[in-house]
């Protein structure tokens, strides 16, 4: 049985109103364009960042993402397994207002790992599905039961979604 997710951190209240992105679509087409996720975690009061590959399951309110079985991220989690992240479209500069245009994607949640081989299977080939052109011939070469045994799927349970956006400004 998964330990329960975190009690979300207390929200602060956005200082500009005008740049809260709260409708939940908004924030679903955010995560559905978007190819990279920064994922924040921390041990002994240290942090560490990561970006990763990922697909977000709305049926479920989960991020998924790929990696290896070991190294600096995995022993951080296993430790340490709540995390806070973020996905950021990128608008680009707005010319002439010394400024940014960009909507993002706030979220703080729990990682646990994906046991289940058909599970596995099945995110993993959501995640080429999202990230190749032609997903059929990645599928058959990546896809081996011996080489998705290799491979960690984490899941990533959200416990707060919210968002943020600096549109451009109104054309004159």
């Amino acid at each position: 049985m998964s330990e329960p997710l975190p009690v979300p951190l207390e929200r602060y209240h956005p200082r500009r109103l005008d740049k809260e992105m709260p409708e939940r679509l908004e924030q679903l087409a955010v995560l559905r364009a978007q190819f990279v996720m920064t994922l924040a975690m921390c041990q002994n009061h240290e942090p560490y960042l990561v970006s990763l590959d990922y697909i977000y399951d709305e049926d479920d309110g989960c991020f998924y993402a790929h990696c290896a079985k070991s190294g600096k991220k995995m022993d951080i989690l296993r430790e340490a397994p709540r995390v806070w992240g973020q996905v950021v479209e990128d608008r680009g500069p707005v010319a002439g207002a010394c400024t940014h245009s960009y909507r993002s994607v706030m979220f703080a949640g729990r990682v646990d790992w994906v046991s289940d081989p058909a599970e596995k299977m099945r995110i993993l080939e959501r995640m080429i599905e999202k990230y190749e052109p032609e997903p059929g011939a990645v599928k058959s070469s990546m896809l081996q039961p011996g080489q998705v045994g290799n491979v960690m799927v984490m899941r990533i349970r959200v416990a707060s979604l919210s968002g943020k956006q600096s549109p451009p400004p109104a054309k004159k």
